[in-house]
């Protein structure tokens, strides 16, 4: 209590030290600078909006901008870590990784089997629904390995868009029909799932958009170049690879599926095969215990390579 009682002080002076104080007369050039969550034991609290004036009454001098983004990075570093501990801890994931250990070659159907799936959500990945919804998703022709349940496959699934839920498992592609069945989907004439090897399947179409969500982090890492080249022989020339990156963690997190991933894991065996980085930033939708460990990246072939 004590210790607490402490930090939360430390937090009252931060307060009172960024919104509080005499403003300057000569506010002409005032931005907006969002303090980061600060951490404060297991509570977070997120500290209000703090103004920077060019005047002389500045609430934030350069020195102080310099601390308060340093504190942002350390807060993310440990939510980032926090979150990674847990993904270890967690007894569902440790099952998990007993019963893929137990068969390398049916380990994945074994665990829909037994239904302990605990990358399934349950439901659309929000991001992926708003980037629909939003119209921020390219149309076309789409791919989504990995498929599980097919909540996404019947989120994203328009008119203007077909899409193709992939996966392995019979007992995946199972569900995910009778979720089709069970959702009665006005659109289900824009969407089907089919069983197969990712790695060795050879469509008679290319795919205008391919998203990758859980499925990067559960192949063995030394399969990853493999999968930057079959997402370069799947895609389009001009299509887009969208890659929700997770876990995107720091620390000890060793192990897998899920196997611990960063930016650089991604750009190590995607660039050799022609792709750039649009956009990668951070998933801010991220359910719970996914916070923080999650980013969005965007991904399209170079001209000189999308030719190969």
């Amino acid at each position: 209590m004590i210790q607490f009682q402490a930090q939360f002080t430390f937090l009252h002076f931060v307060f009172c030290w960024v919104v509080g104080g005499p403003k300057s007369e000569n506010e002409a050039q005032i931005e907006d600078y969002r303090i980061s969550d600060c951490v404060c034991g297991w509570m977070v609290f997120r500290l209000p909006f703090g103004r920077i004036s060019g005047g002389a009454g500045d609430l934030l001098s350069r020195r102080n901008l310099t601390w308060a983004k340093n504190l942002e990075v350390s807060t993310t570093q440990l939510r980032m870590s926090n979150n990674s501990s847990s993904i270890e801890s967690n007894p569902k994931v440790q099952k998990l990784h007993q019963i893929i250990a137990s068969d390398s070659t049916d380990g994945w159907e074994k665990s829909w089997q037994q239904e302990h799936t605990p990358w399934d959500l349950g439901k659309p990945t929000p991001l992926i629904q708003h980037l629909h919804q939003t119209g921020a998703l390219p149309n076309g022709r789409t791919l989504v390995p990995g498929c599980g349940s097919g909540y996404d496959v019947v989120a994203i699934a328009c008119p203007e868009r077909f899409v193709v839920g992939l996966d392995i498992s019979d007992n995946a592609i199972k569900k995910a029909r009778e979720y089709q069945l069970s959702s009665k989907s006005w659109n289900a004439n824009h969407f089907t799932f089919l069983k197969a090897d990712f790695f060795t399947w050879n469509p008679t179409e290319l795919f205008d958009l391919i998203f990758d969500y859980t499925f990067f982090c559960a192949i063995e890492p030394d399969m990853r170049p493999a999968w930057a080249k079959q997402m370069h022989h799947l895609l389009k020339p001009d299509g887009e690879l969208l890659t929700l990156m997770f876990p995107v963690t720091i620390g000890d997190h060793a192990g897998g599926p899920p196997y611990k991933v960063s930016v650089a894991d991604y750009e190590e065996v995607l660039h050799p095969m022609g792709f750039k980085a649009v956009s990668i930033v951070d998933n801010n939708m991220a359910i719970g215990p996914r916070k923080g460990i999650e980013k969005l990246g965007r991904w399209k072939l170079t001209p000189s390579k999308s030719l190969l």
